[in-house]
């Protein structure tokens, strides 16, 4: 298989990302795109020279299409999947990978090959994953997640699916916050129980939650925290930090300020490591943030950790191998905020499924 046939499904801000990338990725090409809005689905399939379709079975039946895309509204996912898979299409899948571990199972019995963060490449990222499976830090026992960040009113007027249960499936943790909850667990390992909290505190305009804070107990024994909100104006920064049982910590700002989002007219700041105290490591840090701000100045971050993840995509299809973040992988992420809601609704601490 030389070139690799691209559908898009869901042509809108994250879906126009999608078709650049696919427009310079060597070995795939865009062939197809699939919306609902008949009008906005033919210009985006004009401006990307891409068959345009309004029902998902005709695009499936074009033997063009090799893969899908899923860029679609949260609730949406599980289902579009599952069709593409049983269609024998593979598939990639926006953040985040359903709205419920069910819907993630059945993807997965579907063989799904669906993707949850491509913040997995971001190199300071990496860097903290490298040291804790090398031990530099012992075991991982405690970890915080703290995402500070704001959504206004013009963010929830861009799309009528935003801020509504049944279309957005959630709010801060389903949306602004799933890559640090994918990171997270990817750090210290799966969540066993959770107890949690959460409620929208400043945006009577929106159904869902603005803000969530939860006690997480790892099966691994570690303990962990989670404090989320979009209630902080004009932003103030994300991270995640993982303490060690040797005493050293690493950490990671995925975020500085509000949290980037298609769109955004402001610039992004650089993601960076913000603590480390790993012993004989302590002097890298400063060289570690200049390197990282000056590479970040050179591309463009919307995008390029994107074109990473489709690119390894593309090759796991070739090479026949998983890609390099799974749908097991997203399962996990969505089964965290999924317990951290039902805890919330039932006042108490719940199981992870």
């Amino acid at each position: 298989m030389s070139e690799l046939g691209f559908a898009i499904i869901g042509p809108g801000k994250v879906g126009h990302i999608h078709a650049r990338i696919l427009a310079a990725l060597p070995g795939a090409r865009l062939a197809a795109v699939c919306g609902r809005n008949a009008e906005r689905t033919a210009a985006f399939a004009a401006q990307y020279a891409a068959q345009p379709y309004t029902d998902l079975s005709e695009l499936l039946a074009d033997p063009a299409v090799d893969a899908a895309i899923i860029c679609t509204p949260h609730p949406q996912h599980a289902a579009q999947a599952v069709a593409a898979l049983r269609a024998r299409r593979h598939v990639l899948v926006e953040k985040p990978m359903a709205v419920t571990p069910r819907e993630c199972d059945a993807m997965i019995d579907a063989a799904a090959r669906a993707g949850v963060s491509q913040r997995r490449f971001y190199r300071p990222v990496r860097r903290m994953k490298d040291a804790i499976d090398a031990g530099k830090i012992g075991r991982p026992i405690l970890g915080t997640v703290t995402v500070l960040g704001w959504r206004g009113p013009e963010y929830y007027a861009m799309d009528p699916w935003r801020g509504k249960w049944d279309a957005e499936g959630g709010g801060v943790l389903v949306n602004q916050t799933s890559h640090q909850l994918d990171l997270f667990q990817w750090f210290m390992g799966p969540v066993e129980e959770v107890c949690g909290y959460w409620g929208n505190l400043t945006h009577p305009y929106i159904e869902v939650e603005d803000t969530a804070v939860a006690a997480l107990r790892f099966r691994n024994g570690a303990l962990g925290s989670l404090v989320v909100s979009n209630c902080q104006n004009p932003g103030i920064y994300g991270n995640i930090h993982v303490h060690g049982s040797n005493g050293a910590t690493v950490g990671v700002q995925t975020d500085g300020g509000s949290m980037f989002f298609v769109g955004q007219a402001a610039a992004v700041e650089p993601p960076i490591n913000d603590l480390w105290t790993v012993a004989g490591e302590l002097e890298l840090l400063p060289g570690w943030q200049a390197e990282d701000r000056a590479r970040i100045a050179t591309l463009d971050i919307m995008s390029d950790y994107t074109r990473r993840q489709v690119a390894d995509f593309v090759a796991a299809i070739v090479e026949d191998r998983p890609p390099a973040v799974t749908g097991e992988d997203g399962r996990q992420a969505v089964a965290l905020f999924d317990a951290v809601y039902r805890s919330g609704r039932e006042r108490g601490p719940v199981q992870v499924e």
